[in-house]
């Protein structure tokens, strides 16, 4: 009897070890705790309030505009690591930001699955947040070993001894990437400050995806199952923006100042877990939107942040961009015409011509997933136009990312 009891025992920890945890309101507990701290807090979303409001009557809103974001990512625990780990990781932190960008702007693949989801939902639409997040070239703060060209990667040297705030960073999208205790697989405050070197935090096990490079797996940094899609981050950056969890109340009061404060994201009071089936779980008053991305399912069943969602992270974006640093970014207008891709659509093959010459630069390719399909580095080229071809491609939109000492772009790319 004893031994069934401990096995029973057993198998409920493991199960529940495998349950999404996130430490939000704990660091919002921090936060206001500290007086200063508190009043900077409110202060921030007094602004968001405002501007959250001429967005909702139309007055200060651009849907064409693409917000840039500078991202610098940390590894605290890394200064040890060899040469080829902290490729590596570099390659896992810009596979998590690809996943952000779609995530982020409605173009994951499986976001898909809402054409038949949605009949549960009615009111509910997908949203888009039209950013791009960048890992930062340009400008690196002193003192951090940077220099131009170099992507915005540190490993040991900043967010030490568990600091969920560097005043060297200040001005960026930080996330750091460090082992966290109790099961908890990352946190953020709700509504992050840049200026003050902010961070969003990120377990070890938790960061970016499966790699198609080799190495697939950096040592130390492996995402497991059920959270190895990215989308640790894409919640916890969701907080970041101001977004609470879909699960906050269920008073029946109104949605624009109780529960989450989204209107268009059924109210409930309960989370949820594992892999539910869309419709199969009942709210409040209706189907919880299970898939949510501020919900607690597991990586491969959350795929979707609603108009709503989209429309109160705009605004938080509005309230702090002074904050952020736009000169670690190189000119968007300089590097959309530094180079060209011909032709385009293709069939797999096709030449990137670039305007002077480039020693040393990579080329990465991936789908509308994330999923890396071509990665070469050209090292010390002397060629203004290179031919890349990709086998076995299928017909579908891709993305290529172009870095140099130039910068980083993206440019969309077609694959008949």
């Amino acid at each position: 009897m004893k031994l069934k009891l401990l096995f029973a025992l057993l198998v409920f920890q493991v199960s529940l070890a495998q349950h999404r945890t996130c430490g939000m309101q704990e660091q919002m507990q921090r936060i206001m705790n500290d007086p200063a701290q508190r009043q900077a807090y409110l202060d921030q979303q007094s602004k968001f309030e405002t501007e959250l409001q001429r967005i909702n009557s139309n007055s200060n809103r651009s849907t064409n505009v693409v917000i840039r974001i500078p991202v610098a990512v940390h590894y605290p625990s890394a200064a040890a690591a060899t040469a080829a780990v902290k490729t590596c990781l570099k390659n896992l932190a810009q596979k998590q930001i690809d996943i952000l960008n779609a995530d982020y702007n409605g173009t994951n693949a499986d976001i898909a699955n809402y054409a038949n989801d949605a009949q549960y939902y009615p009111g509910t639409n997908t949203g888009s947040l039209q950013v791009q997040f960048v890992l930062a070239t340009q400008n690196h703060p002193a003192g951090t070993g940077l220099v131009n060209g170099d992507v915005a990667v540190t490993f040991g040297t900043d967010f030490l001894s568990g600091a969920d705030t560097d005043a060297t960073w200040a001005g960026y999208c930080n996330f750091v990437v460090r082992n966290l205790s109790g099961g908890t697989l990352g946190y953020s405050p709700l509504g992050g400050s840049p200026s003050s070197g902010m961070t969003v935090v990120i377990d070890n096990n938790a960061f970016g995806a499966t790699l198609t490079t080799t190495p697939t797996s950096c040592t130390g940094y492996v995402p497991g199952a059920p959270f190895n899609k990215g989308r640790t981050l894409t919640h916890e950056l969701g907080h970041f923006f101001n977004l609470d969890h879909t699960f906050t109340a269920c008073d029946g009061a109104n949605c624009a100042t109780s529960g989450d404060r989204v209107c268009d994201t059924p109210d409930q009071s309960t989370e949820d877990y594992n892999c539910p089936g869309a419709g199969s779980v009942q709210g409040c008053t209706s189907y919880a939107l299970t898939m949510n991305y501020m919900d607690y399912v597991d990586d491969a069943c959350m795929y979707m942040f609603t108009a709503g969602q989209a429309t109160r992270m705009q605004a938080w974006y509005n309230a702090i961009a002074t904050q952020l640093t736009t000169t670690a970014l190189a000119n968007e207008e300089y590097l959309q015409s530094y180079f060209s891709i011909y032709p385009n659509p293709n069939k797999g093959s096709f030449n990137i011509e670039f305007k002077d010459f480039s020693n040393s630069y990579s080329v990465e390719v991936f789908d509308i997933t994330g999923k890396t399909i071509y990665e070469n580095n050209f090292e010390q080229s002397s060629n203004l136009v290179q031919t890349i071809n990709i086998q076995n491609a299928t017909s579908g939109v891709y993305f290529i990312n172009v870095k140099s000492d130039k910068g980083i772009v993206t440019k969309k790319l077609i694959i008949q």
